[in-house]
């Protein structure tokens, strides 16, 4: 199939952003994706938000927003709706900067974001997005988050899909690198970790040992802070490990369960975005990749 004219690549990008869910119809989502996919675009685009980012469509988070300018929609905009002027936001696993660059905005000037990321490519790739878009509010470290100080091994599985960096060593590869690992109370500052309204966590597989370095500062956390971890149990049960050693400790702190949707079927964000789902309460098995987030709200439905 012959490339499609870069001009003409725009105009539908235009039209499946703009255009109402049952008029962005799904073959032709389908056929984009395949295209930037198949063909990528290297570019400076904007997100629905109006942050300026960096993309290159061979990677899915990348060209996912080149075309439609958001990235998981629902958690998106669920934390839109959460913080506010002058909150404390904290980004660990923050790839190349989507949510602390929103972050970044929700929580203005008083405010204040900390990005967290282990590989040294992507935390070039944050800095750059971050002086690109003048967050001055927002302070980078290039550090992974874990159980103890140690040095880990991070490995690349697919160029596809970069934000699938993890420190779980898959079959095959195609890089790696090492980097310098601490607890997140020792990454944070006493001022941060006290005053962080919302932690994002998505550590691909390292989530229950960068729980057992917080674990034992969670009873010092602000009130009605809320976490977000996506839950990845096979790279859980390759460690040994279990969604229970990451729900555990904060249960016992207090804090309630909810899911919230996430899919990555591209024809799927149109409608999403339109009307994102509150996250809801959820209490039975996690088998697959999920967002889960934990919050001291008692409720069906987390709005």
């Amino acid at each position: 199939m012959p490339p499609i004219p870069h001009p003409l690549v725009s105009a539908l990008r235009a039209y499946v952003r703009h255009a109402p869910p049952v008029l962005a119809s799904a073959p032709l989502i389908r056929y984009l994706n395949q295209e930037l996919a198949r063909r990528p675009r290297t570019a400076i685009t904007r997100t629905r938000d109006g942050d300026l980012v960096a993309v290159t469509t061979s990677d899915l988070i990348q060209r996912f927003l080149y075309l439609h300018g958001v990235w998981e929609p629902h958690l998106t905009a669920w934390i839109r709706g959460r913080l506010t002027r002058g909150d404390t936001f904290i980004d660990v696993g923050a790839h190349t900067g989507y949510y602390t660059l929103l972050a970044s905005r929700l929580v203005g000037a008083p405010g204040r974001v900390v990005a967290i990321e282990a590989s040294p490519a992507f935390h070039t790739s944050l800095t750059e997005a971050v002086q690109r878009n003048a967050c001055h509010n927002v302070r980078t470290v290039n550090a992974a988050a874990a159980d103890t100080a140690r040095t880990l091994t991070f490995y690349l599985q697919d160029t596809a899909n970069l934000g699938n960096t993890s420190a779980v060593q898959p079959k095959t590869s195609h890089s790696s690198f090492q980097i310098e690992a601490l607890p997140l109370p020792e990454i944070l500052s006493p001022h941060e970790l006290a005053a962080a309204r919302l932690i994002k966590i998505d550590v691909e597989g390292a989530e229950a040992f960068l729980m057992e370095g917080l674990a034992p500062v969670l009873g010092n956390l602000r009130a009605d802070v809320e976490l977000v971890i996506e839950v990845t149990p096979r790279s859980l049960a390759k460690q040994g490990q279990s969604v229970h050693d990451v729900l555990e400790p904060l249960q016992a702190h207090g804090f309630h369960t909810y899911r919230i949707a996430n899919d990555y079927d591209s024809t799927s964000y149109p409608s999403a975005v339109r009307r994102p789902a509150a996250p809801e309460r959820w209490d039975g098995p996690v088998s697959d990749m999920t967002d889960l987030i934990f919050s001291r709200v008692d409720a069906d439905q987390l709005r």
